[in-house]
């Protein structure tokens, strides 16, 4: 295993972590689930993805039952909230502690910025961003990032927004694949900023749960090869077999920085297939937007606004 460092933290993650969502699916029973974290863990893989609302929470709850007997020491444990109210937030953060078993996560993010209004609702007075502020001085976590899969400009406008509120966050995660260097490109409009700030880099959606390959252009090592070039602190990658843990170590074994023949060649096989969109669905549609099928999610509206609006 290759390990790196999450940004300014100085913590030493592995190169590629265990998505969790993949482990809460109903294709992939409870102990595989438990099997592929302990598999992973004991190869060399410490960083764990995770979310409050995947799979209706079964997917904290597994891997909550896959740290027991020693195996919480052993990893990087990362969950995320989709509340923007402080209250929201605080209570969507103690139902993860309590699944995952935890009584502190490794690194908290808000889930799912993908909206222009998602930073002012988080930095709001009485929003999210103050609850895991307050967590952070508790004990039950220790650091805070956020996530988005939408558009790079919504990216840069939260890190924009936080630095108004004198905030600096300690990870930041993002599709990173050979489709998005051709279309509104995350890693070529907001990774040069992280690495800037030097805020630890969470790739995701290095195949998109295998939407990628329905193109016909590239092979999951080359998706993961691409991904592992970039400076990423950790790639998140989808694992609902031991099979396609296997292949995540194989691209691990393998991989090289690549040259510059090499990265022109890889993104060429792209090139035609990237161009709209069509294989990152999570940029063109709302399919992939958890919030946008449940806004209760979200909390209620800051009040202090919501006395604008005439009756």
């Amino acid at each position: 295993m290759i390990y790196r460092t999450l940004g300014s933290t100085g913590e030493k993650v592995s190169a590629i972590g265990v998505g969790g969502w993949h482990l809460g699916l109903s294709k992939v029973d409870e102990e595989l689930a438990i099997r592929i974290v302990r598999s992973a863990i004991d190869r060399g893989i410490n960083f764990l993805d995770n979310c409050w609302d995947y799979n209706e929470g079964a997917s904290e709850t597994r891997m909550g039952k896959a740290l027991r007997d020693g195996y919480r020491e052993k990893a990087f444990v990362m969950t995320k909230i989709d509340g923007r109210t402080k209250q929201e937030a605080a209570k969507q953060l103690d139902e993860s502690l309590e699944r995952l078993e935890v009584d502190c996560i490794d690194l908290v993010q808000h889930h799912e910025i993908i909206r222009f209004e998602d930073p002012h609702r988080v930095f709001a007075e009485d929003g999210a961003n103050a609850a895991l502020v307050e967590a952070r001085q508790a004990g039950k976590l220790r650091y805070i990032g956020f996530t988005g899969h939408k558009d790079p400009r919504v990216h840069l406008y939260m890190l924009e927004v936080a630095e108004q509120n004198g905030f600096k966050f300690d990870a930041v995660q993002m599709p990173l694949n050979l489709m998005d260097a051709h279309y509104r490109s995350f890693a070529r409009d907001v990774l040069p900023e992280l690495v800037k700030q030097n805020i630890g880099v969470l790739g995701m959606k290095s195949m998109a749960s295998g939407i990628l390959l329905k193109s016909n252009t590239v092979t999951p090592i080359e998706c993961l090869h691409y991904a592992l070039d970039l400076p990423t602190s950790v790639v998140i990658t989808g694992i609902d077999s031991m099979e396609i843990l296997d292949q995540a170590f194989e691209a691990v074994r393998t991989f090289h920085p690549l040259n510059q023949k090499e990265l022109d060649a890889l993104l060429a096989k792209t090139s035609t297939a990237a161009v709209k969109g069509y294989f990152e669905p999570f940029k063109t549609t709302s399919i992939f937007d958890g919030t946008a099928q449940h806004p209760e999610w979200l909390g209620e509206e800051p009040p202090e606004v919501q006395q604008l609006i005439p009756a």
